[in-house]
């Protein structure tokens, strides 16, 4: 297995988090190995080239709750193409790791099927920070953030907006590198408007959490990507840049729709504005 020599896991999220310049650090959603992998390992260096702070790489499954309809088209293509967790790993993950944090989502049967003392350490000697296991109940998490505390490994709890609040602090307090918010009830994709609730839940798990908060699913736009920015320390942006390779003629003109809406992404996160943080 290759050894990518880069810092572990939670300081370099930390970090990561801490050092943008931005109101939020941006973090953009790469399906490993979709269309090919080489190809999504492109458009990863693509979102590090145009000011992604963290990559979440997503693992190919064939059963997706979380993801909507761009995000699953695309991890059935990359499943009909040969795609692996190692090879996600191998050929995604480890490469794109020396320039930028790469944190793992993959859903928990093919965590099981390979073990779950076994896995947090294969993922560190990929390059990879941070884990987050969508279908993972954080009640039921304890083994494996053991695991992935002893190879330094991030694990990466979700909050939805149906978490109750006295479980909202609990998942806060044992959260690893950041939590992420979801910030609606559903699959991911595009939305036309962020929820009116999003800010009330984002800042009960600031005020819990000893790590940052970074909001996912729904976001859209540069503007969704700002607005966002506003209330919590992170953006995750998945469907979007998913559907612009997806919908390209080609590779080259889906990269081109990728860099300009990150780059306008950060230009909008660079805005000023005025915050109580």
């Amino acid at each position: 297995m290759p050894d990518t020599g880069v810092a572990a896991g939670p300081p370099r999220i930390a970090d990561a988090f801490s050092s943008h310049g931005r109101s939020a650090a941006l973090m953009p959603y790469l399906m490993g190995g979709f269309p090919d992998a080489a190809s999504s390992l492109r458009v990863g260096e693509a979102y590090a080239e145009s000011g992604a702070d963290l990559v979440e790489l997503g693992v190919p499954f064939s059963d997706p709750l979380a993801d909507g309809p761009a995000i699953q088209a695309a991890g059935h293509r990359a499943l009909a193409a040969g795609a692996t967790l190692e090879r996600v790993l191998g050929e995604v993950a480890a490469p794109l790791s020396d320039r930028v944090p790469v944190v793992l989502m993959c859903y928990a049967n093919p965590l099981l099927a390979r073990g779950i003392d076994a896995v947090p350490a294969l993922l560190a000697r990929h390059g990879v920070s941070g884990l987050i296991v969508p279908d993972l109940p954080a009640v039921e998490a304890g083994d494996l953030r053991e695991a992935c505390d002893e190879a330094e490994v991030a694990l990466v709890p979700l909050v939805a907006p149906t978490t109750p609040p006295d479980e909202v602090e609990r998942i806060a307090q044992a959260a690893r590198g950041f939590v992420y918010v979801v910030s609606v009830t559903g699959v991911t994709g595009e939305r036309a408007a962020l929820p009116p609730g999003l800010a009330e839940v984002v800042e009960r798990v600031r005020a819990a959490a000893r790590v940052p908060a970074a909001v996912g699913f729904g976001v859209g736009t540069p503007e969704q990507a700002a607005e966002v920015g506003r209330i919590a320390d992170g953006v995750i942006v998945g469907s979007r840049l998913v559907r612009a390779i997806a919908d390209a003629e080609n590779l080259e003109q889906g990269l081109e729709d990728v860099r300009s809406f990150l780059s306008d992404s950060v230009r909008a996160l660079s805005a000023p504005f005025t915050s109580d943080r």
